[in-house]
């Protein structure tokens, strides 16, 4: 196994106009042209000779070297049919149930097909689809003035916020009312957003003939790409082809360092979805962007044009907002934890370069009262896991690496005489692998940290080098729903020795390993091994459950391995002996008992609760009216419901409550009265704005529970143990 094998979340992959990095650079065909002579006469697109033997060799590679060895039969022929057909039209908005069963023809071909060097149903198919959604565009845009004019707001009708629950329409006339109601979405949700009929037209103008200039610039290099990586995600959601200009980006972007917003982004369906933060990155710092936020708009600072950029290629919206450290990109998204999910909320963000300072681990001491007294912890925050693998290499005697600097942290901490650390990995989306083995083996004297096996059947294991000098206080590790891969890694392994007390959410449950093959056309990613724990099981699909579950905003229904379709199982393998230095099974009853009674009446627990039971109400919900005055009533509800949560907290702490949003000058009062006082707070966090974020500091009242949670670990062990001692000196 590589030492320089990184572990992260995987950003999903399809084709060049359905997704890209952030930091996605411009690039050129790497190919020769006389590769590229079309099987078929000139015409509709088609595929070339150099794809037809490229989708050969990913075949056998997936075959023969996937962590599946799935053989590409006719049941996955069929599931590659029905995820291909949703890759093209999501929205069902162009094809209609003839047209499915018309391409019923290929549901037990296709595999045939790919081994037979024929990619001709998946050119015959999209071609259909570029002809149907050019022809809609076109007319769309023609009578696009009348079919605003015609839309009766006051009408009682929704739509299916999920297509998976839209029907294929039986005939051209409910295929025009699917695309009416398409239409009356839109719209709505632009007045709803203020904006004037003129304007609305505008935008959607803009918006259709940008969608229709995209579709007629598409190549044959792109319709490949969408079809192998529709074969590709049947293996599992982290196996991906990147085409020669997407190869060549990738390698570039290893090289340079981030600048722009700080976020990792993904196509789904018409829209640019978030796929994750990068940590202290500009958008993550911001703190209003969150994970599965789709993009709609993009705008060069306060005054700039606003540019609609629904239905754009994904690395052309990466272009647009990348930009130069210091200047402001505004984005304009939709948030499904709203009570309307299509209501624009414009959020501003400062570009920037991710430091990689502010990706280092870093120290703070949390001083907070437990049981009548003044207790001193430290917190070490660790936002990935990171080594300058060239310093390492060159002998460098200060190169960077996360055991290095933890290490330096903790001397700094014991001089400071802090009882016991927090290790966060809240957000950590992995790293070095090399580094989890060598971190492990600050905290545990000597042993196996993770168990890797290939696919060929062995099994790997990675283990720390004995240390004498290893931390030997309390510990507790902090993770989170975005803790992943390699942080997973090490909160399993300090869990299984029973070193230290896990706390938290269900992490992410990303334990595969993947690596890039070079192919002769492009590259491919692959799942080739699987993680697991010293105790035999896997981390994959199913993370590391805490021993004490703090409640998080982020929906384990949303965001997760298990919520990706394909997703590699969970399973396990032999445990592998190691030592266990405590027995928290032992006290863990007394350790949620001690914490149900100390966040029972908690104005921050209180406060993250409501804020969960409200959001998981709109994420419940599956239509959305189309009737002006109900969405409307619905954003009153939801403003409301927010206000009575901001005010049963302010009541909690001894402020008062918000003035209506009108009174500015009252509510800035307001909020001066209650920054005035969380600053009194122990272990408390200040309230800086009316319209809280949605990963407000209130909410670091989880760091100061996880410090209460292990004081009461450290205090129920010693008191078992004295317990235990007590009777085998009386057996004695």
């Amino acid at each position: 196994m590589p030492n320089n094998l990184f572990f992260h979340l995987s950003v999903t992959v399809l084709l060049s106009f359905f997704s890209s990095s952030l930091f996605a650079m411009s690039g050129i065909s790497l190919f020769d042209k006389e590769a590229e002579i079309s099987l078929q006469a000139p015409g509709e697109l088609q595929a070339t000779i150099r794809q037809v033997r490229t989708a050969e060799e990913i075949l056998i590679k997936l075959q023969a070297e996937h962590y599946q060895h799935q053989t590409f039969n006719d049941a996955l022929s069929s599931a590659l049919l029905d995820n291909y057909i949703d890759q093209l039209d999501p929205a069902r908005a162009y094809f209609t149930a003839q047209d499915i069963a018309s391409f019923d023809q290929y549901r037990f071909e296709l595999d045939d097909g790919v081994r037979r060097g024929n990619l001709t149903p998946a050119f015959s198919m999209f071609n259909i689809y570029q002809t149907k959604a050019t022809t809609h565009l076109d007319k769309l845009l023609t009578e696009l003035d009348d079919r605003v004019a015609a839309l009766d707001f006051s009408r009682d009708e929704s739509i299916a916020l999920d297509t998976e629950d839209v029907q294929w329409a039986t005939d051209e006339a409910m295929l025009s009312e699917r695309n009416r109601q398409l239409l009356k979405n839109s719209v709505l949700s632009l007045k709803l957003a203020d904006k004037e009929n003129e304007d609305i037209i505008s935008t959607l103008k803009t918006r259709y003939s940008e969608q229709l200039n995209r579709l007629q610039q598409l190549n044959n290099e792109d319709v490949f790409q969408l079809y192998i990586n529709a074969l590709a995600e049947l293996y599992d959601p982290h196996t991906n082809y990147f085409s020669p200009r997407n190869s060549e980006n990738f390698n570039i972007n290893m090289r340079l360092s981030l600048e722009g917003i700080g976020a990792m982004l993904k196509r789904e369906g018409e829209y640019v979805t978030v796929e994750r933060l990068v940590t202290a990155g500009p958008a993550e710092k911001q703190g209003e962007l969150q994970p599965n936020d789709k993009i709609v708009s993009v705008a060069q600072g306060e005054d700039a044009v606003i540019v609609d950029v629904v239905g754009w290629r994904l690395d052309e919206v990466v272009d647009l907002i990348r930009g130069e450290k210091g200047s402001t990109v505004i984005l304009g998204v939709l948030s499904e934890a709203s009570a309307n999910p299509n209501l624009t909320k414009q959020i501003s963000i400062v570009r920037n370069t991710v430091k990689l300072e502010e990706q280092s681990a870093s120290k703070t001491v949390l001083e907070i009262l437990h049981q009548d007294k003044l207790r001193k912890l430290g917190v070490i925050s660790i936002p990935t896991f990171y080594i300058d693998f060239e310093g390492s290499r060159r002998g460098d005697p200060d190169y960077k690496s996360t055991t290095r600097d933890v290490k330096k942290l903790i001397a700094e901490l014991k001089d400071e005489q802090v009882e016991g650390i927090i290790i966060d990995l809240r957000g950590n989306g992995g790293g070095s692998l090399q580094e989890v083995n060598q971190l492990t083996g600050l905290f545990v004297e000597r042993g196996p940290v993770v168990q890797i096996r290939t696919s060929n059947g062995s099994i790997q294991r990675q283990a720390n080098y004995p240390n004498p000098n290893y931390y030997q206080q309390p510990i507790a590790v902090l993770i989170d729903r975005l803790s992943a891969s390699a942080s997973e890694i090490f909160a399993a392994a300090i869990q299984d020795y029973q070193r230290g007390i896990v706390v938290g959410s269900h992490s992410f449950g990303k334990g595969t390993v993947q690596q890039f093959a070079e192919l002769s056309h492009g590259s491919l990613k692959f799942t080739q091994a699987k993680f697991y724990r010293i105790s035999g099981d896997s981390t994959q699909h199913r993370g590391v459950i805490p021993d004490v579950t703090l409640p998080s905003l982020y929906d384990g229904q949303e965001i997760g391995e298990n919520t990706l379709e394909r997703a590699l199982s969970w399973d396990t393998v032999p445990a592998v002996r190691h030592k266990q230095y405590n027995d928290f099974n032992r006290i863990e009853s007394l350790l949620i008992e001690s914490h149900q009674k100390r966040t029972a009446n908690d104005p921050d627990y209180n406060y993250l609760i409501e804020k969960i039971q409200l959001n998981k109400q709109y994420q419940a919900i599956k239509t959305m009216s189309l009737n002006e005055d109900k969405r409307r009533d619905l954003i009153k509800q939801d403003t409301d419901a927010r206000q009575e949560i901001e005010n049963n907290y302010r009541l909690a702490k001894g402020l008062p409550p918000l003035p209506d949003a009108a009174n500015d000058s009252d509510a800035e009062e307001a909020n001066s009265d209650a920054e005035a006082a969380n600053d009194s707070d122990v272990g408390g966090s200040k309230l800086t704005q009316t319209e809280e974020k949605t990963n407000d500091e209130r909410t670091d009242f989880l760091l100061t529970e996880t410090a209460h949670i292990l004081l009461d670990a450290t205090f129920f062990n010693q008191q078992k143990n004295l317990s235990s001692n007590t009777i085998g000196q009386r057996r004695r």
